[in-house]
């Protein structure tokens, strides 16, 4: 599936769910890398990308959880991100729940 429309798509569950999701950054129209900030109120953020595993399947897996001693880590890690690939898409997802836009079990918000 195009970058573009898997995007789009969890931007519109989010908001029809009654949570609020941006894009943070936009990438590549087809083939993009997606990162996935899920949080509570812009708390509590954790970073999800979808990487290959054994089997080849590709799954979200957590690359980054926010520090609450210390918020500015998450952001630089995430411009860190935006500059070292432009095209990667970077989305927030701010719902109780987010996980399960992305196929995950819920986290605790």
């Amino acid at each position: 599936m195009p970058a573009h429309l898997e995007v789009g798509g969890l931007v519109r569950s989010v908001q029809v769910a009654g949570g609020f999701a941006t894009v943070l950054q936009k990438g590549e129209h087809d083939a993009g890398v997606i990162l996935v900030v899920c949080c509570l109120h812009g708390r509590n953020q954790r970073l999800y990308e979808r990487m290959p595993d054994v089997s080849g399947d590709r799954k979200w897996v957590s690359v980054k959880v926010e520090d609450t001693e210390n918020t500015s880590e998450f952001l630089d890690y995430l411009d860190r991100r935006r500059h070292q690939d432009q095209d990667t898409w970077i989305v927030e997802l701010d719902i109780p729940n987010a996980e399960r836009f992305i196929g995950l079990s819920a986290q605790n918000d």
